[in-house]
């Protein structure tokens, strides 16, 4: 092969490895039948949440990932697909699912969480979980709660010796 076209093919792979290694998920998806504006779309609305989505040739992908230890994607790397990185675990694909149910061309195929690859259900459960906001809202809860319940129960006394 013509030595441009290697070193544009491992500028790419470069390219996808770094934004491999920044993410904490990368969702696949099947963008085929979706139009201009509805990718628009669903590229600002990824955007709001620091993540991006990109089109790179399956192959490329594959070898980049298959660099940082990530393998069994399997046909996840087949047909027309775009790539979602996220730094953020949860937000990314939680935005994708969302894109998906009001659009029945968006297919998620898979992806990579943390480190480790992903099936369409995997990258579903995950878009359930609560978002970061949402998990320290429930942890902060949790700790407050013995203290809320200890001072109802101080009160209780105080009320009844009056």
């Amino acid at each position: 092969m013509n030595q441009e076209i290697l070193k544009s093919k491992q500028a790419i792979v470069d390219e996808v490895t770094t934004a491999a290694k920044a993410a904490s998920s990368i969702v696949i998806v099947e963008y085929r039948g979706l139009t201009v504006a509805q990718l628009t779309d669903l590229r600002k609305n990824l955007r709001k949440i620091g993540a991006t989505l990109s089109v790179y040739k399956n192959s490329l992908v594959g070898r980049a990932l298959s660099s940082l230890g990530v393998k069994d994607l399997g046909s996840a790397l087949e047909g027309p697909n775009a790539f979602v990185f996220s730094k953020d675990t949860i937000a990314g694909p939680k935005a994708v699912i969302s894109f998906a149910k009001r659009n029945e061309h968006l297919v998620v195929k898979g992806g990579v969480i943390e480190g480790k690859a992903a099936s369409a259900a995997d990258v579903k459960t995950v878009s359930m979980l609560p978002g970061r906001d949402g998990l320290i809202s429930m942890f902060l809860s949790c700790l407050q709660s013995p203290i809320s319940s200890f001072a109802r129960t101080v009160q209780a006394v105080a009320d009844k010796q009056n």
